[in-house]
C-alpha cells in the first residue's frame, strides 16, 4: 500500500476487468450501425457527444461501446496467453533448475535460441499460419502465438531462482531426511517461486495485451465486425485528422492497460522480493 504506483496500477486494473465483464450492460451492442443517427449529413463519424462519450467510427457505430467490447476481448485473450505461457515456462524453468546438468543445458538453450528471435516479426508469422488452419474464425491463433513466444522469459527467471533454492540448506536437509524430488518441488520450491510467479504473470500479461494489439492492427485478430483495440486502432487511421477520436481512444485505452499491468507488476515485485524489502 505504500507503493502508490501499484495502488494506482490495482485500481485502474479492478476498472479495466470491471468494464470488460460489464460491457454488454455499460455500452450496449458493438456492431450496431445507425446511419441515420450515426453520421454526419455528408456521412462522417461524429464527435462525442450525449449520445455517444467518445463518438462514432465511420459505419455509424458507438466509439465507446466498441471499446468496451474490444477491452474483453483484449483482456481474455491477454489472459488465456499469459496463463499458458507462465504454465510452460514454470515448467520449464523448474525442471531445468531442479535437474540441473544435460537436461538444464538443453533446456536453457533453447529458451536462448526462442529469445534470440524477433518477437513481432515471428508472431505475424505464426498467427498468419495459424489463421489458414481450422482456428482462423477463433481467437485461438492469437492465444497460441503470444504463448509460444512468451514462455521463454518466465522460465529463465524461474530456473534462476529454482536453481538457488535447489541447492539451499533446507532443500538439502529434506533431501536428507529422505524427500524426493516431488515432495520438494511440492513443499519447498513451490511456495518460495509463488511471489516471482505472480510478478511474472502481471509483467507477463501486460507484454500479452501489447502484442495483441499489434497483431489486431495487422489485421490478425478477430475477424470483422468483432472489436479489437488493435483493429479499432487501424479503421480510424484514415480518420486521424478530421476524427481524432477514433484514434484517440483505442490507442489511450492500450496504453491505459499496459500501463496499469505494469505498474502492478513493479509493485509486486518490490513486495514480494525480500531483497528490495
Amino acid at each position: 500500500m505504500s507503493n502508490r504506483g501499484a495502488v494506482a496500477g490495482a485500481i485502474l486494473g479492478v476498472l479495466l476487468v470491471t468494464v470488460a465483464l460489464l460491457a454488454p450492460w455499460l455500452a450496449g451492442d458493438p456492431i450496431a450501425r445507425d446511419i441515420d443517427h450515426g453520421l454526419s449529413a455528408l456521412g462522417a463519424p461524429l464527435p462525442p457527444s450525449a449520445d455517444a462519450p467518445l463518438g462514432t467510427d465511420h459505419l455509424g457505430r458507438d466509439v465507446w461501446a466498441r471499446l468496451a467490447a474490444g477491452a474483453r476481448y483484449s483482456l481474455s485473450v491477454g489472459a488465456l496467453a499469459t496463463a499458458l505461457a507462465l504454465a510452460l515456462g514454470v515448467a520449464v524453468g523448474t525442471l531445468a533448475g531442479v535437474a540441473g546438468g544435460w537436461l538444464d543445458m538443453v533446456l536453457m538453450r533453447t529458451v536462448d535460441l526462442v529469445l534470440a528471435l524477433p518477437v513481432v516479426l515471428v508472431a505475424i508469422l505464426l498467427a498468419m499460419l495459424l489463421r489458414e488452419s481450422a482456428l482462423a474464425s477463433s481467437s485461438a491463433p492469437v492465444i497460441v502465438t503470444l504463448a509460444a513466444l512468451g514462455w521463454p522469459a518466465p522460465a529463465r527467471v524461474v530456473r534462476a531462482k529454482a536453481r538457488v533454492l535447489a541447492t539451499s540448506a533446507h532443500v538439502a536437509a529434506a533431501r536428507a531426511l529422505g524427500a524426493g524430488t516431488a515432495r520438494i518441488v511440492t513443499r519447498h520450491l513451490a511456495p518460495n517461486l509463488l511471489g516471482i510467479v505472480v510478478v511474472l504473470a502481471t509483467l507477463g500479461f501486460a507484454q500479452s495485451l501489447l502484442c495483441e494489439a499489434i497483431l489486431s492492427y495487422l489485421g490478425l485478430g478477430p475477424p470483422p465486425p468483432e472489436p479489437s483495440w488493435g483493429r479499432m486502432l487501424y479503421e480510424g487511421r484514415g480518420y486521424y485528422r478530421t476524427a481524432p477520436h477514433l484514434v484517440l481512444a483505442p490507442g489511450a485505452a492500450i496504453v491505459l492497460a499496459v500501463v496499469t499491468f505494469h505498474l502492478l507488476g513493479e509493485g509486486l515485485r518490490a513486495a514480494l522480493d525480500p531483497e528490495d524489502r
